[in-house]
């Protein structure tokens, strides 16, 4: 385990001193109608941070992820990997037999979701997980859901943070900070663990080949469970674009807010293509 600051390691975490300086003013999450400067966004990913270290979470401990998108979401990435600790995202259209299956490999300490993935918890076991220390939700939920599971929130874990408590860049072994996991199409999803290295050299591939810079306003399309969502992310953090967050991706709310925000770039697959030229084209169909 490594937790010596370094300025010769590669970080992901490094990208919140550009924005919190360069950006400190500029807005670079949108999610629905909240919006973060590049001095909030820091601000709440280092709270979290400290909340996490206060509650326990070490350097090396795993914590899996499932919700929708949005700019929490990438503050617990970035908050798992201030404190050496690696995020497992799964995909939150899982069954809960696909997410516990997933939960065993890789031996998570805390289980973050919201409200995609809240009916997990129907067929929760105490025991269904050994390693599990923790739930937290990612949102406020219902008061029944919090006292039957025992449940945190972000909230909870921001508000009794202490803020004298020192907070340094750690690493967890050999740098891993994040464990992507496949689509399973062909069996079982398989966790790959990726490092702090790997994605800052894709981050600069993307930089260099696609020309993203600190004016574009990146729409989310891609889910951040998924190394198309989750690479793109790391690289729009790197250069200080915005982030725009639609929870999941679908054709009207994408439309409405390209136009909205004047989104510049974004990723896509035949699917997302299909659906987005459909929507135009019987949008014109009907004169719109």
């Amino acid at each position: 385990m490594s937790s010596k600051f370094s300025y010769s390691e590669p970080h992901i975490c490094q990208c919140l001193t550009r924005l919190s300086t360069l950006r400190s003013d500029d807005v670079v999450t949108i999610t629905g109608n909240r919006k973060k400067t590049g001095k909030q966004f820091a601000d709440e990913v280092s709270c979290l941070a400290r909340g996490l270290l206060q509650l326990g979470v070490a350097t090396g401990d795993i914590v899996a992820i499932s919700a929708f998108n949005s700019d929490m979401y990438m503050e617990w990435l970035l908050a798992i990997a201030f404190v050496g600790g690696i995020a497992a995202p799964l995909n939150y259209r899982w069954s809960f037999e696909e997410a516990r299956l997933a939960m065993l490999v890789v031996r998570p300490v805390m289980l973050v979701t919201d409200e995609s993935c809240h009916h997990w918890y129907s067929n929760f076991q105490k025991d269904d997980i050994p390693s599990l220390r923790w739930h937290v939700s990612l949102n406020s939920p219902s008061s029944d859901f919090m006292k039957m599971w025992n449940v945190l929130t972000t909230e909870m874990l921001k508000k009794n943070s202490v803020s004298s408590l020192p907070l340094n860049y750690c690493w967890a072994h050999e740098g891993a900070v994040i464990i992507c996991f496949t689509s399973g199409t062909t069996g079982r999803p398989k966790g790959v663990t990726l490092s702090h290295a790997a994605l800052f050299i894709q981050s600069l591939s993307k930089i260099a080949i696609v020309g993203y810079g600190e004016d574009d306003v990146y729409l989310h399309t891609a889910p951040l469970c998924h190394i198309g969502g989750l690479s793109s992310a790391m690289t729009m953090l790197m250069v200080g674009g915005c982030h725009v967050l639609i929870p999941k991706f679908e054709p009207k709310s994408a439309l409405e807010v390209i136009e909205q925000h004047k989104v510049t770039s974004f990723i896509t697959v035949p699917a997302i293509m299909a659906g987005i030229i459909s929507l135009i084209r019987l949008c014109q169909a009907e004169g719109n």
